[in-house]
């Protein structure tokens, strides 16, 4: 009797499964793609999340190999194929918690996580100075305190007036005009600028371009896709792509956790964790322009607080399998911003690729061998895009003298001490100070811009 009663059970759960995924299929539709929510044809959604996974794919990936190649003692070609492999897991994990949070941990928004560039000057130099242990020490207890953060944001965020993630916003597109740039002439190699990375950055460019203005209906979004693939295709053509390490790590590999087990030194976690407060201020512009940009609104507390968890927790989980901070990518908030693809099960194919990319490493290898050029031809244009979100939030706050002071000042600043990378005027502070500001436009940005907000009168300028 009580079989039979199991059966029955069993049964009905099986038709209710099946009944809920013909709702599904029926409800899946391409022009969801413009929606934060509701499915999309899988095989339509697959092209959409693809394309965020290549605009971000080198760069989450270039990090690791700086701080690994300062570390003493050195880390090994194997270990860093693993740290590679690792990274690329973790993204998957940590953009799908952005999507589909965990209690707090998540803003529900389309955010797409990668290891931050950020922090590669403090953590190259902990490498060196204390080994990579103590790195994952640091960046394990900094994590854990901006997650913390990110918990009680919502009680911070009323101190920050609106037209502070504005104006940071802005710096943030205008500290990647370079990182855009220099792929664009090939990235960091000796024949930067030459007539054939050039030739293949301005045709994959060329290529967005047309196909943004001849394509019609949702296919005209997958512009950076379509410039993507013909770029590739011309860079094989020209000799510039190597296969020859598709195959390294094996065909199947799963992640390595606790590699290099952390270790823990006072001075090296105070210094990562003020590094972690710029990369929430980060955190905080990219979801703003996130909100802006894709959805066309402002952001809420709810939002910025899950996405701060996430970047907090998830870097400290990055860092036990041996990798340096998480945090989201603004190449891929240009992107949203640039094709209004917002739909978060789209992005969570995007998060899916990552995942089985640390789990197969010719998966992975491919992504990596997609030249400089072609992936600057794309997103040299997706941070044109962050800049007029930034711009567009200005203007939602209002172009008054008190505002415009603040944008002009906060950003000329911003700009003008960090723009070389090698501004004399931070020789005069301590280092700590130095390494935090020196290259970093974000940081002026926000200490100025906030400074100013409580600094200049309300009503300036009027009588």
């Amino acid at each position: 009797m009580a079989k039979g009663n199991r059966e029955k059970q069993a049964n009905r759960k099986r038709k209710n499964r099946m009944t809920e995924l013909r709702k599904l299929k029926q409800d899946a539709k391409v022009e969801n793609i413009y929606q934060l929510d509701g499915t999309v044809p899988v095989g339509r959604a697959i092209p959409y999340g693809l394309q965020h996974v290549l605009a971000m794919f080198v760069a989450n990936l270039t990090p690791i190999t700086i701080i690994a190649a300062a570390a003493v003692p050195a880390i090994d070609s194997k270990d860093l194929g693993f740290l590679i492999q690792n990274a690329m897991f973790i993204a998957g994990i940590a953009t799908l918690l952005q999507l589909y949070p965990i209690w707090r941990i998540g803003s529900r928004l389309p955010i797409v996580m990668g290891v931050s560039f950020t922090f590669v000057t403090v953590l190259s130099t902990v490498a060196a100075t204390y080994g990579y242990p103590t790195v994952l020490g640091a960046v394990l207890v900094g994590g854990l305190l901006e997650g913390l953060l990110g918990i009680t944001v919502r009680r911070i965020s009323r101190f920050i007036k609106p037209i502070v993630p504005a104006v940071v916003v802005c710096g943030i597109g205008l500290s990647l005009f370079t990182v855009g740039v220099r792929s664009f002439g090939g990235g960091y190699t000796e024949d930067y600028g030459s007539p054939k990375n050039l030739i293949v950055a301005g045709f994959t460019l060329l290529v967005s371009l047309v196909w943004m203005a001849v394509a019609k209906g949702t296919i005209r979004s997958l512009a950076v896709l379509i410039g993507l693939m013909l770029g590739y295709i011309l860079s094989i053509c020209l000799g510039m792509v190597d296969f020859s390490g598709i195959m390294d790590g094996g065909f199947i590999s799963f992640p390595h956790f606790l590699m290099f087990p952390p270790t823990f030194k006072l001075g090296p976690i105070l210094s990562v964790f003020v590094i972690f407060l710029v990369s929430a201020t980060e955190t905080i512009g990219d979801t703003s322009a996130m909100a802006s940009g894709g959805l066309g609104r402002a952001v809420t507390d709810e939002e910025i607080s899950g996405s701060l968890t996430v970047d907090g927790f998830a870097s400290s989980l990055s860092s036990l399998f041996g990798c340096p901070p998480i945090t989201s990518f603004s190449q891929n908030v240009g992107l949203i911003a640039m094709t209004k693809v917002v739909n978060r099960f789209t992005i969570m194919t995007g998060a899916g690729i990552l995942v089985l990319a640390g789990l197969f490493p010719p998966i992975g290898n491919f992504f990596a061998s997609i030249p400089q050029p072609v992936l600057g031809g794309c997103t040299i244009l997706m941070f044109g895009q962050i800049l007029l979100a930034g711009m567009q939030m200005i203007s939602n706050c209002g172009f008054t003298q008190k505002n415009i002071t603040i944008a002009a000042l906060s950003l000329a600043l911003g700009v003008g001490t960090t723009a070389s990378g090698e501004s004399a005027i931070w020789d005069h502070f301590p280092a700590i100070v130095k390494d935090i500001f020196q290259t970093n436009v974000v940081a002026v940005v926000f200490v100025v811009a906030m400074l100013l907000s409580y600094i200049l009168p309300e009503k300036m300028g009027e009588e």
